[in-house]
Formats: structure tokens, C-alpha cells, sequence
């Protein structure tokens, strides 16, 4: 499945791009530039004293489509996934679990999938999920701008007179199921501005309210902790964090390392891995930056839990690998903690501590965003020692981008969306659209195409790890969270993922009291 002009949109270049390279050593001191995202005040709002809600309440944006597969970010998708359901669910571990897809066999090439539609769902209509109801709404995915990046290398989906459905790929990709996370709608609904789906509550417009409900007939048959969700208008994402700041609703998830928002009250705040990933790229065609030894000199250099802690408030997470730690495939016995004595050891190896090796290195940063151009400062500075030399230049967006496609720079960092196949060939892959410093290797190229061939995917990202841990194509830094906010004490039991908000919702416990 590696066409890596057609990957890069899977990795949703969000290349906030930006710089630092990769250390912030224990003996750097990081200054928090930005205000602080939200602030904890214990004088505001009922839920704050412990009297609870009378109900509970979710913002949408009125007269714009709760199809899933074309409703924008934030409300309106979180909104969507009570009412649809995907062929499979991303669990905590970001593992793909059967979900109204059963079960799934694959061809002995790889490049056929079958998937067998669970039986007795009922579409909130009362009609029966079908397999041609998911083959259309594949379909439809893959043309739609939020998944059909992802899709690029199905050729063709077909329902079966069996219950199933048909998926055949150009090539092969052992992790495809990570990538059918896809909400199946009623066919012929797609139109509405609210299609039918199987989820767990329904859309009603009752006069001038609107609100979900609990769907009786839901196939699962898990108790929901809420009979009814009230809806409150939100012309866009501004009016959302107003309306949570004053408690017109209930929830509220965003990326706090990129909110501009102060969001005062008393909060409760669950984190939960995303897909986007810090890394420092590197400009493999550098004569120094061309010996992989000293590659790992600045991997060791990285004190990521001090970048995660100082920069984004730990929203997020190490990572020396382009996964998350929470992902199941994680390698954790790969893992290395920083120490300044394992980065003197790794620079005596590059040849940096006896003046051997020397140099100056350009990290550029896109000036637009001010924490990372303080990473990036915080990174330069510990990375200067050795007889190296980091100087950090910050540039516009434009220029910045400019610069990384003339191979002008000696590291950037990054910023990237993956899918959670963690496929990577965009980036350190042959002919990559993200490739900018020109990284090429056959074992690196072999070990991709094992990934996507394997039996045992496992095992194949496992060598593609400890390859890429001696190497050091690119040196990961750590992964952004989503941020799941309520007021304290109205919600307790959440499970947020990236990809679900409302993960094992029947698990929330809500403090709702009687109207007086």
C-alpha cells in the first residue's frame, strides 16, 4: 500500500511545521511564551459547588449536515459519532476493533479483504443494516475529503449476496483495518441533512427544541447514562468554547496546545493520544548529518518528557518511535530514557567530544507558532554542546515551507497527522511527498513493504523500529493529546479516544439532579 505521493495526504500534511530540533536537555529551562489554556477557579457555576445538572447539553451548528462523512471537525463530527457507527473501533490502543463489521478474512496476497456485516442491527428507521448500506457509504468515503487520503489505494468495494463486503486494494496493507474507521449511514439517505445511522441516540426536532434521544432498539443494548442530550446552537468553533465557558453545555474537546482560548472554571481534563506527531526532520544530504552515529547523538540529546511537560502542559506524549506509547505496537523494549550522561556517550561516539567532528547546524521553525519557536530555542540551546552548533531561524509559514522543498536547512521540526496504521513511508519513503531531506536506504524500503505485507504486522514494525532506531531518518519527539473538558464533578468515567469522543459512553457516570 505505499504509493507515497498519494500517502502524503494520509499524513494531512498539518505540517504546523515548526521548529526545534530535537533536545531539551534536563539542563534547559523552558519558558512558558503563551497564556495559559484554561485556569482552575472554584467560584464559577453549580457543577463546580457539587449540586450537578439538571440535563446535560452538546453544542451543534444549525443547518449544517450531521452526515458523517462530510460534517466538519470538532462539534459537529464529535456530535455525529452518537448517531453513526464505524466498520471498526479504534480502542485506547488505537487497536482496530469489529464493530459493525463481525469478522474479516484477507486473501493470501493481501490484497483482498472480506468483511461480514454484523447481523441484527437496525438502522434508527428500523430497517435493517445491510452490506450494501456499508459498501456505499465506503464508497462514498473514498471520496470524501476526510477519508479519501486514507482510501487511496482501494481500487474497488462491492457488497456481496452474502452479507459482506468486498474490499480490493492496488497494494498490499497489512494494517487496513486501522483505517476503516469508517460511519456507515442508511443508502439513499445520504442527502439528508441528517442520514440514518445505528448508533446509540437519535436526532429529534421537536417545535423550536432540539435534542438527542436514547435509541430503544439499539443493537448493542448497553444503558446509556443519558435519556436525552440537549443541543444548543454554535455559529462556529469560537461559540463553542463561549458556550462551555458558561456552562450552556457540558463538553468540550479541543487540542489545548493549539486553543488560544483561557477557559476559566473549575475543569476536569481527560487526555487522550492523537495521531499527530512532533518530530525533527533531518537533511540526510548534509555531510555532517549524513553519519547516522551522530543522528543518534541528537536523538540522545532529547529530553522529550521535559518538551512535553514544558511546552504543551503534558498534553501529550514522549515518543522515541512514530507511534504513540499508548499504541499497541509501541516497542517499549526499544526505549531509551534521557540522561546527559547517555548523550555524552552518544556524542564520544559521533566523534563530537574530542573535536573530531564539529559543525554548525540551521533548525528552521515557522514563526507563526510561538510555543514551538520556544521549543525550538530551548531544543537549539541544549543541542549546543560538543563542538556543535544549533542556531534556531524562524520564518514564515510560506517561506518556511519553501525552504524545506529546496532542501534549504539542516533540521526542521515538524508537526503531522498519521493513520493509525502508522505508515511512515511519506516521510522516510522513496520518492515520499514529505521526504524533504532525501532519506533513502533499501533495508529502510524493504522494511516498509514488509509492514504492509506481513502476517504478522506486529513483528514486521518491530524490526521497522529498531531499523529506524539505528538509523535515525527523522527523530520523533512526542505525540499531541486531545483534550476532553468538563465542568468538575459532572462527569466521571470517561474514555475518550482520538477518534471517539464518546468511547465506551455507557461506562460515563453523569450527576444529574430533579428540576426544582
Amino acid at each position: 500500500m505505499r504509493d507515497p505521493v498519494k500517502k502524503a495526504a494520509l499524513l494531512l500534511l498539518a505540517l504546523a511545521l515548526a521548529g526545534a530540533l530535537t533536545a531539551c536537555g534536563d539542563n534547559a529551562s523552558p519558558v512558558q511564551e503563551d497564556p495559559p489554556w484554561y485556569e482552575m477557579d472554584d467560584s464559577q457555576g453549580d457543577a463546580a459547588s457539587g449540586e450537578g445538572l439538571t440535563s446535560f447539553a452538546l453544542a451543534y451548528h444549525r443547518g449544517q449536515t450531521l452526515d458523517p462523512l462530510l460534517c466538519d471537525e470538532g462539534a459537529q463530527a464529535q456530535l455525529a459519532s452518537l448517531l453513526y457507527e464505524p466498520l471498526f473501533l479504534l480502542d485506547e490502543s488505537f487497536t482496530p476493533q469489529p464493530w459493525l463489521c463481525e469478522s474479516y478474512t484477507v486473501s493470501e496476497d493481501g490484497l483482498t479483504y472480506t468483511l461480514t456485516i454484523r447481523q441484527n442491527v437496525s438502522f434508527s428507521d428500523g430497517s435493517s443494516l445491510s452490506a450494501a448500506d456499508a459498501a456505499a457509504s465506503l464508497r462514498r468515503a473514498m471520496g470524501a475529503p476526510r477519508y479519501a487520503a486514507r482510501l487511496s489505494d482501494i481500487q474497488s468495494v462491492s457488497a456481496t449476496g452474502a452479507g459482506q463486503v468486498r474490499i480490493t486494494l492496488r497494494a498490499a496493507n497489512s494494517g487496513l483495518t486501522a483505517l476503516l474507521d469508517i460511519p456507515v449511514v442508511k443508502e439513499g439517505t445520504e442527502s439528508d441533512a441528517v442520514p440514518v445511522g445505528t448508533g446509540p441516540y437519535l436526532y429529534i426536532t421537536d417545535g423550536s427544541s432540539v435534542y438527542l434521544t436514547a435509541n430503544s432498539s439499539w443493537w448493542r443494548g448497553e444503558t446509556l447514562p443519558l435519556e436525552r442530550i440537549e443541543l444548543v446552537e454554535a455559529k462556529d468553533a469560537e461559540t463553542v468554547q463561549h458556550l462551555f465557558t458558561s456552562r450552556s453545555i457540558h463538553l468540550y474537546a479541543t487540542d489545548l496546545t493549539g486553543d488560544s482560548a483561557t477557559l476559566t472554571g473549575k475543569l476536569d481534563c481527560v487526555d487522550t493520544p492523537a495521531t499527530v506527531m512532533h518530530f525533527l526532520g533531518i537533511n540526510t544530504g548534509n555531510e555532517l548529518l549524513a553519519d547516522s552515529a551522530l543522528r543518534r547523538a541528537l536523538s540522545a540529546g532529547i529530553s522529550r518528557s521535559t518538551l512535553v511537560e514544558g511546552y504543551l502542559s503534558g498534553h501529550g506524549e514522549a515518543a522515541e518511535f512514530p507511534l504513540p506509547p499508548s499504541a499497541a505496537d509501541y516497542p517499549e523494549g526499544l526505549a531509551k530514557s534521557y540522561s546527559y550522561e547517555s548523550f555524552a556517550n552518544a556524542a564520544a561516539q559521533a566523534g563530537l567530544s574530542d573535536g573530531t567532528v564539529s559543525g554548525n547546524l540551521r533548525l528552521l521553525v515557522n514563526e507563526e507558532s510561538s510555543y514551538k519557536v520556544s521549543m525550538a530555542n530551548a531544543v537549539a540551546q541544549s543541542l549546543t554542546a560538543f563542538g556543535l552548533t544549533v542556531t534556531v531561524e524562524t520564518l514564515p509559514w510560506e517561506d518556511y515551507l519553501s525552504a524545506l522543498e529546496r532542501g534549504d536547512f539542516d533540521l526542521y521540526y515538524g508537526e503531522v497527522r498519521l493513520g493509525a496504521d502508522w505508515d511512515v513511508s511519506a516521510l522516510i519513503g522513496a520518492g515520499g511527498a514529505l521526504n524533504y531531506g532525501g532519506w533513502y536506504s533499501e533495508e529502510t524500503e524493504r522494511l516498509l513493504s514488509a509492514c504492509d505485507t506481513a502476517s504478522d504486522r506486529s513483528a514486521a514494525l518491530y524490526a521497522l523500529y529498531e531499523h529506524l532506531q539505528a538509523e535515525m531518518p527523522m527523530i520523533p519527539i512526542c505525540f499531541k493529546s486531545l483534550s476532553v473538558l468538563t465542568h468538575s464533578g459532572t462527569v466521571e468515567n470517561l474514555h475518550p479516544t482520538a477518534a471517539n469522543v464518546f468511547y465506551r459512553l455507557w461506562d460515563w457516570e453523569v450527576a444529574l439532579r430533579a428540576e426544582s
